[in-house]
């Protein structure tokens, strides 16, 4: 620990006597909060004197990943995430010296499996999209576990549509994908119960089941673009994709979202808890290049002022689900006074 602490120290140094290269803020991280990110960036770089800042759509565990490697001009200042930090995550921070780190809850949002106006709306139960993109599912007698049989949504519930199953979503590296497999897959693996059993046997045969997803064509991996998948929907009514209700809410013209469990993702709904794929945004920033990279405060100041977040604020307009005043006057104390992490 003295040792990690000395070489933290050290970089410290090294960085805040080196000739400021960067004059400009560096942002990675999750798709989801990206457009959000993008807005304050843009009103940041309009009324203020520093430059707007550079982001890039990393996924959540990629900009983790960069966000954590080191301290200096060559590591990114802040990282974007659709769901919070891991200990794991933290644990490699402070390896790598990265020893501080501020987290901004930034407001909520909701998982959609969306199709295209085009096409029929469809009523999904979890279990219902667990068996529609596990990779291991139960067998129709329940009695044992198979590989994925299904081909069309009619197989797996005759009121569902005989159309062939085919979804567009994250990768791995995706926060979305983790909150997805969070709040979907292993809940509804929760209901069946010969892999509810299964967390009482087997704890790691249980998460590899309930985490598993289909690699047959089924379900394609997008990338990080969330873009392109509205964009593959637009030509494919037959197809579904999972991104954050912010998309969907830019797209309502072309695109609808499915209901699950018999909620509507719509901006009340997420906002009262009642929609059941609702997660908490996040960003992080490096406290030890707050005063170093010219901006980053001012920054936070923008994004966590009642203008961008708020309830009548610019990312509402963009989709974002506003924390309530009470709870965005707590987070807003603590990033402006950029209270380090604690898990």
């Amino acid at each position: 620990m003295k040792k990690t602490l000395a070489v933290a120290a050290l970089m410290s140094v090294a960085f805040a006597g080196a000739a400021q290269a960067r004059d400009q803020i560096r942002i990675v991280g999750s798709s989801t909060v990206f457009p959000f990110a993008t807005a304050v960036a843009e009103e940041f770089g309009k009324t203020t004197s520093f430059k707007t800042p550079v982001i890039e759509s990393t996924g959540s565990g990629g900009g983790l990943k960069l966000f954590c490697a080191g301290i200096g001009e060559g590591h990114p200042d802040i990282t974007n995430a659709s769901r919070r930090i891991k200990k794991s995550e933290v644990e490699k921070c402070a390896e790598n010296g990265v020893s501080e780190v501020t987290e901004v809850k930034v407001g909520y949002d909701g998982i959609v499996l969306s199709n295209s106006n085009s096409a029929g709306q469809l009523d999904l139960t979890k279990e219902q999209i667990f068996l529609a993109l596990a990779k291991i599912v139960p067998s129709k007698d329940g009695n044992s576990l198979i590989d994925n049989p299904y081909s069309t949504w009619s197989e797996i519930d005759p009121s569902l549509p005989d159309v062939k199953i085919e979804v567009l979503g994250p990768p791995p590296t995706s926060g979305t994908r983790d909150a997805f497999t969070e709040l979907v897959l292993e809940e509804a693996c929760e209901e069946f119960p010969i892999i509810a059993d299964l967390k009482k046997s087997n704890k790691d045969q249980f998460k590899a089941v309930c985490a598993g997803v289909r690699e047959d064509g089924a379900y394609v991996e997008a990338g990080e673009n969330d873009n392109l998948i509205v964009q593959k929907l637009e030509a494919n009514k037959d197809a579904f994709g999972i991104f954050g209700f912010s998309f969907l809410d830019q797209n309502g013209d072309k695109l609808q979202g499915s209901l699950i469990g018999g909620i509507a993702p719509t901006f009340e709904a997420i906002s009262d808890g009642s929609y059941p794929v609702s997660r908490s945004l996040y960003f992080y920033v490096k406290n030890a290049h707050v005063g170093t990279i010219p901006g980053i405060m001012e920054y936070v100041t923008e994004f966590t002022a009642d203008k961008a977040w708020g309830s009548e604020g610019y990312l509402a307009d963009r989709g974002l689900i506003p924390m309530d005043a009470a709870e965005r006057e707590t987070v807003r104390n603590a990033a402006l006074n950029l209270t380090p992490l604690s898990m």
